[in-house]
Parts: C-alpha cells; structure tokens; sequence
C-alpha cells in the first residue's frame, strides 16, 4: 500500500472517547518500552514479521516514529524508514482494546508530518497477507497495490567479515551447487540429514537435543566427490567457504605449523563459514613415536587448533583424504570430528544421473541406461573425462562433414561406449577392497 504525501499535517493530535483522551506525540527515548510491547502484539500472529525489532528501534532513534500515549501509557505506534524520497512503514500497531476509533488514522497523519521534514514524498507500507487491521490506511486514501510476494534471505557475512574472508582465500559460493550434484542419493541424505539440517536449523535441532557438528571428514577413493560436496555444503548452508591447502601453507615463512596457526586465528574472527582441508593426512600422518619428525609439529597444531574451532557456532570442519587408514590415530579420536563418512563410488543410479548432466541438449537417443552399465566403477571424475571425450570426438567429426550437405553429426551411443571403454578408471579394485575394509574399520555416521 501507498500514498503521496501533500501537505505537512499537525505533529500531534488529541482525541477523546468517554472518558479517556489519547494523544499523537513524536518518539521519545522515554517511549521505548511501549513501542517494544505493541510490536510483540502487533506481531504475534505474524510467524515471520516482514521488518525486525531491531530495524523498527533503529528507526526509532532516527527520529522517524510516532505514538499514541494515553495516561503516559503508549497504547499505538507508528515507525518508518526512509530511503530516497520514499520512507517506508516498519511499524503500524495499537492497543486492541482501542481499535475502531480514528487512533490508527491519527497515527498516520502524524507519521506524514514526522516525515515531511525529510522531504519524503511517497509513504509506503509492506504487510503480509494475513493482515486485515486495514481500515486506516484505507480512510488515509491510500491505495492498495497489486498482491506481492515477499521474499527475505540473511545475508551470511557481515562487513566485519569481508577483510579476513579476503585474506583468507574464502569465497560466497553460488547457491545451487547442492541441486547440481548429479546422483549420490544416499550420501547426499545421510550429509543433509547429519550436517546441513542441524546447521541449518539449529534451535529445532537443540529442541531435540541433537548438536549441530562442528568438525567431520569425508573418505574414499580418489575422484569420487569429496571437494564436490564440501563445496556444496557450503552452498547449500549459504556459508563462505575458505580451503586451506596444505602445499600452499607449507611456503609459508613460518613453516607449516605456524602457517596452520595463524589461518585458524584468522577464521576464528569469521561469523560463518566451512572451512575445507583436502587431503589432510598431509598435515596429519600417523606419527611414529620411535621416529619424531618434523611433520609432528604440523600434526600436533591441528590437534590443538581443532578443539578452540570447535568452541564456536556458525562454522564446519571438512576435512577429506583418500587414505584415511595413514591419519594419525588421536586425529579420529571421539570428540574431535563428530562424523567420518565415507564418499564412494557411485552406484547405478547415480551414474546415470551423472551421464544425463554430461550429455549434450537434445541427446535423448543415447541409451543413458547402457552408459551407466559400461561404466561400473567409475568415479564422478572418469564419467566426466569419458563424456568430454566422446563429445570432443563428435564435435571434430561435425568440423570436418561436408557442409554443402546440411547434415550434422551427432553422438551416438557407440561413440560413448568407445570413450568408456578407453578411459582407464581411476579407482582400482585393489583401491576398493581396501576402502570396504576402511568403512568397517573407520566410519562413524
């Protein structure tokens, strides 16, 4: 709803019903209380208000609001915020037990003088769709607009964030990494299930005494996704997400260890974020008591610096390797990742997710079905190689066709077959015998 505003009107105005005599005054610091208490009433049937306490009381100290006191008491209020030439309602609220008798228009008019210092020329009023308190607006002539869908999303870093967030490589991630990740059903459950909705909703989670985790690592063969879906966490979160490279922190001129240190004294100044160490059994081998190397000092920080990033809300741990039977021992240990979930190949149904990503538009002749078949143990990374290739061979056949034809030469199945068939997989069964065993041996979920 919206209206032009005209003429400055009165700054206060009075009115009287029986006995009681109620008055439209400016904001006083004085009335903070009462304007607290009819927004909560103004609020309570409202699950999601469309403006916060906060911005309403920030208002407020800019001057920007009005009240109707009776007896001293604040009994309605009115608050807005202006931006450019239009100041928009936060707040529009009064005693129920006043309703129906001129107090809202009052508040109105009064809002419109409060305003008209600020050269404010259009007067504008957002509300949800259950709200039905509209007789004011309505006898102040203003008009109601088309039905609007609200939308409202928290940004998840702050300004205090940016700089730390620079330095330390991070970034916003796009926010639909987690829908483009083709297939894995079953770990992309068990990760939302375990990770992403405690997160997410963590006063529904604490309602249920569940704990949102702090720390977890993902295992298995090489390719199979785990940088993938760390990454898609941290879309899926809204989360910045800051990789920590072990070969990069190793040039550091405080060595490895110190570097370590101080990138997690960096994070810790972060309001959000997942924090990614890939391959981590570089930073955290099994040690070999009999044989002290300098590498312990690199596992020993890590040991030290999980336990103060576990202190803090608001921020996750992903630490992956492809061999996690070679990290050290107290790195597994309960209480410092609170899941170790394995990341494995996918299964047939997965790949023929994957296949159908990779396919080029208008590809529905190609047998996805005898793909995925061909491709049994494939990790996400080979489909990718064979699909780039087998589309690099089309596209260099449709190069060398005849034009004066007007045929073009488009993939067949054989063709991906054959791409299948000369991609060598990454994971050999020797790889996969070992990461049976590593799941019985390793996994906690």
């Amino acid at each position: 709803m919206s209206t032009t505003m005209d003429a400055p009107s009165v700054a206060m105005t009075e009115s009287s019903s029986g006995q009681e005599t109620w008055n439209v005054r400016d904001y006083r610091p004085d009335h903070l209380e009462g304007v607290v208490r009819v927004w909560r009433e103004w609020t309570s049937d409202q699950r999601n208000p469309v403006y916060t306490l906060a911005e309403t009381v920030s208002a407020c100290d800019d001057g920007l609001g009005v009240v109707v006191t009776d007896g001293g008491r604040v009994i309605g209020a009115a608050v807005a915020r202006v931006d450019g030439d239009r100041a928009w309602i936060l707040l529009f609220a009064q005693d129920p037990a006043v309703r129906d008798q001129g107090l809202g228009s009052a508040l109105l008019t009064g809002l419109e003088a409060r305003l008209a210092t600020r050269n404010v020329f259009r007067l504008s009023a957002l509300l949800p769709q259950s709200e039905n308190r509209l007789k004011a607006f309505r006898n102040s002539d203003y008009t109601g607009e088309i039905p609007l869908w609200y939308f409202d999303r928290q940004v998840p870093v702050h300004r205090s964030s940016l700089e730390p967030l620079t330095s330390l490589g991070g970034a916003l991630l796009p926010r639909d990494l987690w829908k483009r990740l083709a297939g894995m059903a079953d770990e992309k459950a068990l990760i939302e299930s375990r990770l992403i909705d405690p997160l997410a909703h963590a006063d529904l989670a604490e309602e249920y005494g569940v704990h949102p985790p702090r720390a977890v690592v993902l295992f298995g063969p090489p390719g199979t996704g785990k940088t993938s879906f760390a990454r898609a966490i941290a879309s899926r979160l809204g989360w910045p997400f800051v990789e920590l490279h072990p070969s990069r922190l190793a040039s550091d001129a405080a060595g490895l260890a110190g570097a370590l240190r101080a990138r997690f004294l960096d994070i810790a100044e972060l309001e959000h974020a997942v924090v990614f160490i890939d391959e981590v059994d570089e930073v955290a081998a099994r040690r070999d008591a009999a044989r002290p190397t300098q590498s312990h000092s690199v596992t020993n920080e890590l040991l030290k610096s999980i336990p103060a990033f576990r202190e803090r809300e608001g921020r996750l741990l992903i630490c992956a390797t492809n061999f996690i039977r070679h990290l050290d021992d107290a790195l597994l240990r309960h209480g410092r990742f609170d899941y170790v979930i394995p990341i494995g190949l996918p299964d047939l149904e997965a790949r023929k997710a994957m296949w159908r990503r990779y396919l080029p538009k208008g590809a529905a002749h190609i047998d996805v079905d005898t793909l995925a078949q061909s491709s049994e143990r494939f990790s996400p990374a080979d489909i990718e190689f064979a699909a780039r290739k087998a589309a690099q061979r089309a596209f260099d056949a449709a190069m060398q066709c005849d034009d004066s034809t007007g045929r073009r030469v488009t993939p067949q199945t054989a063709a991906y077959v054959d791409a299948i068939r000369h991609t060598r997989p990454t994971v050999s069964e020797t790889t996969l015998t070992e990461f049976q065993a590593d799941i019985r041996s390793y996994a906690r979920i």
